[in-house]
C-alpha cells in the first residue's frame, strides 16, 4: 500500500506538470491555427484531455474478456460526464474563490461566453438523454445506433469551428519549448502539445492503476471503482487544466475545456459501449445519469441567464458527494 501511495502521488504530480506544458502548447497551437480561445478549449484541449477516459472505456469494452470488465467500461462511460458536470465545474468555482484577490476580482462573477456555453449544455443534454434512454431498453439493432453518437460529435466539432468569432488577442506566456521566441512556429507548438499529451496519457494510466489498486485494498467492487474512482482519476487532466487556467485568470478556457470534454464523453465512450456491450443500466448507473442531468440543467439555466458566479459553480460539486453517498449505501 505504501508503494501504491507513492506511485499515486508521483503520477498525480506528473499529470500536473505535463498539463502545464499541454496548456501552454495548446494555447499557441490554437493561436497558430487562428482559433478563438473558446474553440481552442472545446475542440483542441478537450480532445487531448479526454483521451485517458476514452482509452479506459475502449480497453474495457473491446478487449475485456468478462462481463465484469465490460461493466467497468460502461461505468466509466457514465462516470466521466458525471465527474465533469460536478467535480470539474466545482473545482473551477473553488479555484476562482481562492484566487479572487490574486486575480484582482472585485466580484465573484465568472468571465465566459455565456451564450456559447449554454448552447453546449443543450447539446449535451439532448445527446445524454438519448444515451440514457438506450440504457433502459433492449432491442436487436441497438449496436448500430452507436454510429449516431460518433456523427453527433462530428457535427458538434463542425459547429464549434464554423461558429468562430474572433476575440481579443491575449498575451500568451512564451512557449516552454522555445522560451526565447515571441512567435513560435506551428511545428514547435504542435510538438510541445503532442509530447505533453503523451506524458499526460501515460501518467493517467499509472494513476488509474493505482486508484484500482487502492480500491482493491479497501475491498471495493470493480463496478463501484469504475463508477466512482476511475472517472475521477481519468478526468484529472481536465481538472488540472482548469486549475492552471483559473490561476492565470482565464476561466473562459477552463470552462470551454470542460464543456468540450463533456461532449466527447457523451458520444465516443458511449458509442464504444453501445457497439460492444448490451448497454443496460442498473440502479447506480441510472442514479449517475439523473445526477448528471440535474447538474447540467442547473448549469444551463445559469449560463443562459448570463450571470454565473464562482459560488454557484463550487456548489455543483455537492451533487457528486450526494451521489457518492447513495452509491456507497446501495453497495453496502
Amino acid at each position: 500500500m505504501l508503494l501504491t501511495g507513492f506511485w499515486f502521488l508521483l503520477s498525480a504530480g506528473a499529470i500536473y506538470v505535463a498539463c502545464e506544458y499541454f496548456v501552454n502548447g495548446v494555447e499557441w497551437l490554437g493561436r497558430r491555427l487562428n482559433l478563438s480561445s473558446t474553440a481552442t478549449g472545446t475542440v483542441l484541449a478537450a480532445f487531448g484531455t479526454a483521451l485517458p477516459e476514452s482509452v479506459v472505456t475502449f480497453v474495457a469494452v473491446v478487449l475485456g474478456n468478462t462481463p465484469q470488465q465490460r461493466d467497468i467500461g460502461v461505468g466509466a462511460a457514465l462516470g466521466g460526464p458525471l465527474v465533469l458536470a460536478t467535480i470539474a465545474y466545482g473545482v473551477v468555482g473553488l479555484a476562482l474563490l481562492s484566487n479572487r484577490r490574486k486575480l484582482g476580482r472585485e466580484d465573484r462573477s465568472v468571465h465566459v461566453d455565456h451564450r456559447r456555453l449554454s448552447q453546449d449544455q443543450v447539446w449535451f443534454m439532448a445527446i445524454f438523454v438519448v444515451k440514457v434512454a438506450l440504457g433502459l431498453v433492449a432491442f436487436a439493432f441497438k449496436p448500430w445506433l452507436g454510429l449516431l453518437f460518433l456523427a453527433a460529435y462530428g457535427i458538434y466539432v463542425w459547429r464549434e469551428l464554423k461558429d468562430e468569432r474572433p476575440d481579443v488577442e491575449e498575451e500568451l506566456e512564451p512557449l516552454k519549448f522555445r522560451p526565447t521566441q515571441t512567435e513560435p512556429s506551428l511545428a514547435w507548438a504542435a510538438a510541445q502539445t503532442l509530447v505533453a499529451l503523451c506524458v499526460v496519457a501515460y501518467a493517467s494510466h499509472v494513476f488509474v492503476v493505482q486508484v484500482e489498486a487502492l480500491a482493491t485494498g479497501f475491498h471495493l467492487s470493480p463496478h463501484l471503482a469504475a463508477l466512482l474512482l476511475s472517472p475521477v482519476a481519468t478526468e484529472m487532466p481536465e481538472t488540472m487544466n482548469a486549475l492552471i487556467w483559473v490561476r492565470q485568470g482565464r476561466e473562459r478556457l477552463a470552462l470551454a475545456n470542460i464543456s468540450g470534454a463533456m461532449m466527447i464523453q457523451a458520444t465516443i465512450p458511449s458509442a464504444l459501449g453501445i457497439f460492444f456491450t448490451p448497454w443496460m443500466f442498473d440502479t447506480p448507473l441510472i442514479a449517475a445519469a439523473v445526477v448528471t442531468l440535474l447538474a447540467v440543467i442547473g448549469l444551463w439555466a445559469a449560463f443562459r441567464s448570463g450571470r454565473v458566479g464562482s459560488r454557484l459553480l463550487a456548489s455543483v460539486a455537492g451533487l457528486y458527494l450526494a451521489f457518492g453517498g447513495f452509491v456507497l449505501w446501495s453497495f453496502r
